[in-house]
């Protein structure tokens, strides 16, 4: 089996948007669905880990896109394992068409907890660290690591959500990609009709649950580029709580 999984794709209309493109946070399941693939096709997946009361949880996502795919359009998940360590492991994607034409790449970094305690568990432990059996450091992926998104006192509180049943994934908790589809739910239809995402990237901090009232507060740290910190109140109501940073870099359509 190689080191890189490659996993096909379609861009089904319902996943896009006004421009018949398709919607990030759907490119992100796709990514994600990609991941799962390729860990459990290697045995160190949901299938294997589910059973013992262990799962991935992602901590990092970075996507830079030249473009989003058309409805309808076919297209591959290639991703890959490009380091691994006692706590965290670097996976790699990236999105290109039946006919070769790449769309963009991928950056993310995953651990792994207990389902029952939260507490994070030693990849290498599991098959003897046999993950490191699939590490391909000679694949490229040209974009930046994600980076601390850095967000000033300046910040303002632009929406406040609750949270409900569709928001809530097989593991319990608010789903990583929903963050991001309310995220960019901040940004007006209009607003989209002139400018078009070219990196996203997301580092969560806190998980959250059903239920949880969420504050959204953004800040614009350059010309087309906006960072956003999402935080919820402690069950005491007493501390804020830091769920999740993001940073949007757009440019003009």
């Amino acid at each position: 089996m190689e080191k890189v999984g490659k996993y096909l794709f379609m861009a089904e209309p319902f996943h896009c948007d006004f421009s018949h493109r398709l919607f990030m946070g759907h490119l992100g399941n796709h990514l994600l669905n990609a991941a799962d693939f390729h860990s459990t096709d290697r045995d160190f997946g949901m299938t294997y880990l589910n059973p013992i009361h262990k799962t991935w949880v992602l901590s990092r996502l970075a996507v830079e896109m030249d473009e989003m795919p058309m409805q309808y359009t076919k297209f591959n998940v290639e991703t890959w394992v490009e380091s691994a360590m006692k706590y965290f492991t670097n996976r790699n994607f990236r999105v290109v068409g039946e006919d070769g034409k790449v769309y963009g790449y991928g950056r993310s970094v995953w651990a792994m907890i207990d389902t029952e305690t939260r507490q994070p568990q030693d990849i290498l432990e599991i098959h003897d660290g046999e993950i490191v059996n699939w590490i391909d450091t000679e694949k490229e992926c040209p974009i930046e690591k994600s980076s601390r998104v850095k967000m000033s006192d300046k910040a303002v509180l632009v929406r406040e959500i609750d949270t409900y049943y569709n928001d809530v994934d097989v593991n319990g908790h608010v789903n990583s990609i929903k963050y991001i589809e309310h995220i960019l739910d901040l940004f007006s239809i209009d607003f989209y009709r002139e400018n078009k995402i070219k990196r996203f990237e997301i580092a969560y901090v806190a998980e959250s649950y059903g239920g949880d009232r969420l504050s959204f507060w953004q800040e614009q740290t350059g010309d087309n580029e906006y960072c956003i910190r999402i935080t919820k109140l402690s069950e005491d109501g007493e501390k804020t709580i830091e769920v999740c940073r993001c940073k949007v870099v757009f440019v003009k359509n």
